[in-house]
């Protein structure tokens, strides 16, 4: 679990009449993360073809999505990949599919474009009716067309014989008319965007429309034309819920088969996925691809029996497979336990670990915690925040969605329940007494328990913590570059053995220094060997590098500049070893910082609580300003802590050891992820 995973290499050469039943057998087992035959070397050397698959793996692909674009209409998630079984499994005809697809398909897109349209009409005309709910009455509003740019509000008569011509051409554009006139001389009051200002008054002159005034009591009255609008969107709207029912009923009327379809698809673009790696020549099938080590045994044995024996498999370490097989990349898989998967998420974020180095997650998920718990030490808060993860967890599960957030939620909310305990916070308040020291206590001026009397002590554990954490990343780096043969990286790189001495030695001095008042350091021969020997011997680190690289450019000259760049290289590197080891410890205050002030905070909001309070008690606003206070705190604070300890780790952790050039381990499979 603390180093990734040990590959292998396979190559292997089968009948062509066996190339059915081995895609078979390596679908069913899902461990091989296939080389394109075109990545190898056997194309120059052999003649040899790759495999065109019967289907196009693009065409069923797409018809994949088509169907999950369906069935997210109506929240429907087709069955997930661990759920395909290759005892399903038929070749399918994807002209026949897309029919089906194309068929269901026009039934739904009508349906959708109307909603469209419906729903662009709802959202005008309610804009009609916010905007002519602005005016006092009609009176104003026909006065003060002119002065605004969304609305045309307008009276006029039209001819009885027009009326219908009328109401049909303005029907596609956002309006409302009422009718104030009389049967015989029909008379409207027509309420538009002033965008269609222009259009609708081409469709008024072709109907032979009349400006004219309206009466007093007409002009007083807007009742009527907010009760018309009112009418209109109630049709709008009832009319778009009745497109979205029936798009509903259509696609859940044909969700089974949709799903079946889907299933069927998956298996299809997996199988011929498989088949599209692979190589061939007049009378074999050959591939190849890595999987974990502890695979090897069950797929050499599954090809051999589905093959009757009459196959070539040929196992490669991967050093061999890289040297020989001209292959970049070993992939790589992180194995952890499924508590884990928050933290090998964030290691993954940050990059993919080299193959053969050091899978950080066991480590990451214990010191994520416990930065986050040091600077959030509340159980209460945390409490809080612990089951808001779990609720989410719950939500997401149930709707198959990723729980990986709501898992690290929980996981930080029950870091911090135990820090609050160790601090005995509460909400803010001191219900037990700490186990450790008294946080809170110490931030007043006031500690109840612990040996820990001010903040300087607080600042002390950090960075006593930070030191841990270093350490642990330069050790970490020291076994990286042994099991890689990177001696010079061991020796002389930043975080190898003379930086590590280097930083020893920095800590080491300064501990003295504070221990004697800031007044005396350590004796001179001491400090020779701390500093001076590691300094002198980084020097060396420029001129072994012009050296090696010199084995492989031989025309590069060796010339006076050579040793001043030598000297230039040394002084920088000594800057760079200093500065940034100090830099890097330092940083880690910034777990004391937020710490101190999550308390601040609370304290604070207890101050507020007790001045809005008259009396000795919490009155009902006191208790309000604590509510409204703690809430802000959880809320803000959680996502300071969670952002800086993962800063933390990413950047004062992870730059000692971390080499992040590894390619994640990717096999074909029936339990795999299709994008």
């Amino acid at each position: 679990m603390i180093f990734t995973t040990r590959m292998r290499f396979l190559s292997a050469v089968v009948l062509d009449t066996d190339m059915e039943a081995v895609t078979r057998e390596l679908l069913q087992q899902g461990v091989l993360d296939f080389i394109s035959i075109r990545e190898l070397n056997i194309l120059e050397r052999n003649r040899v073809e790759t495999v065109e698959p019967k289907v196009s793996e693009a065409r069923l692909k797409e018809s994949r999505r088509r169907i999950e674009s369906f069935l997210d209409m109506v929240d429907i998630r087709p069955g997930y990949e661990h759920a395909l079984s290759i005892d399903e499994f038929e070749p399918l005809d994807p002209d026949a599919v897309e029919r089906e697809l194309d068929g269901i398909g026009t039934e739904v897109q009508g349906r959708r474009n109307r909603q469209g349209e419906l729903q662009q009409d709802i959202l005008k005309l309610e804009e009609i009716r916010r905007q002519f709910d602005a005016y006092q009455n009609l009176q104003e509003g026909l006065l003060s067309r002119s002065q605004y740019s969304f609305l045309s509000i307008q009276a006029g008569y039209i001819h009885p014989r027009h009326v219908q011509e009328f109401t049909r051409a303005i029907a596609p554009y956002p309006s409302v008319y009422l009718d104030m006139g009389a049967p015989d001389k029909p008379a409207f009051l027509l309420i538009s965007l002033k965008r269609d200002e222009a259009r609708i008054r081409s469709i008024l002159s072709s109907v032979g429309w009349t400006d004219v005034e309206f009466p007093e009591e007409v002009r007083q009255s807007k009742d009527d034309a907010l009760s018309h609008i009112d009418t209109k969107l109630a049709a709008l709207r009832e009319n778009r819920d009745r497109l979205n029912r029936e798009v509903t009923e259509v696609l859940q009327g044909r969700a089974e088969r949709l799903q079946d379809i889907w299933k069927r698809c998956a298996l299809n673009e997996l199988y011929y996925k498989i088949q599209s790696r692979f190589g061939k020549t007049a009378r074999t099938v050959l591939f190849s691809g890595w999987l974990p080590a502890s695979k090897q045994k069950d797929l050499e044995k599954g090809i051999l029996d589905v093959t009757e024996g009459i196959a070539f498999l040929e196992w490669k370490d991967p050093d061999t497979a890289v040297r020989m097989e001209g292959v970049s990349d070993v992939p790589v898989q992180m194995k952890n336990p499924g508590f884990l998967r928050p933290f090998q998420a964030m290691v993954q974020n940050y990059a993919i670990p080299e193959y053969g180095t050091i899978d950080p997650t066991p480590v990451v998920a214990v010191v994520y915690l416990m930065m986050f718990g040091l600077m959030y030490g509340d159980a209460g808060h945390g409490l809080v925040i612990m089951v808001a993860g779990i609720i989410g967890w719950v939500l997401r599960k149930r709707s198959k969605k990723g729980t990986i957030l709501s898992q690290l939620i929980t996981w930080c909310g029950g870091a911090a329940v135990i820090t609050g305990i160790l601090y005995g916070s509460y909400f803010g308040m001191p219900w037990f007494d700490p186990l450790w020291f008294d946080f809170h206590g110490l931030i007043s001026g006031h500690p109840r328990t612990g040996n820990l009397r001010d903040i300087y002590d607080v600042l002390k554990i950090t960075i006593y913590f930070g030191i841990g954490v270093i350490t642990l990343g330069l050790f970490f780096n020291w076994i990286n570059s042994i099991r890689r043969k990177r001696w010079f990286h061991l020796f002389f790189g930043k975080a190898g053995l003379l930086g590590g001495w280097i930083y020893g030695a920095g800590i080491y001095i300064a501990f003295y220094f504070v221990r004697h008042d800031y007044k005396g350091l350590p004796p001179g021969r001491f400090i020779i060997y701390l500093v001076a020997v590691p300094v002198v011997l980084l020097f060396l680190k420029a001129p072994v590098e012009f050296q090696l690289h010199r084995k492989e450019h031989p025309e590069k000259a060796f010339t006076p500049f050579t040793v001043i760049d030598f000297f230039m290289e040394w002084i920088v590197e000594i800057l760079e070893i200093f500065s940034g080891y100090l830099a890097n410890t330092l940083s880690f205050m910034r777990v004391a910082g937020l710490g101190i002030a999550h308390a601040s905070l609370m304290i604070a909001f207890f101050s507020i609580a007790r001045m809005v309070s008259p009396g000795d008690g919490i009155s009902i606003g006191g208790i309000a300003v604590l509510v409204a206070g703690n809430a802000m705190v959880i809320v803000l604070e959680g996502l300071s802590a969670g952002i800086q300890a993962l800063r933390l780790n990413y950047y004062e952790f992870f730059n000692k050891y971390f080499t992040g050039s590894g390619k994640a381990y990717a096999p074909i499979s029936l339990k795999g992820s299709l994008n």
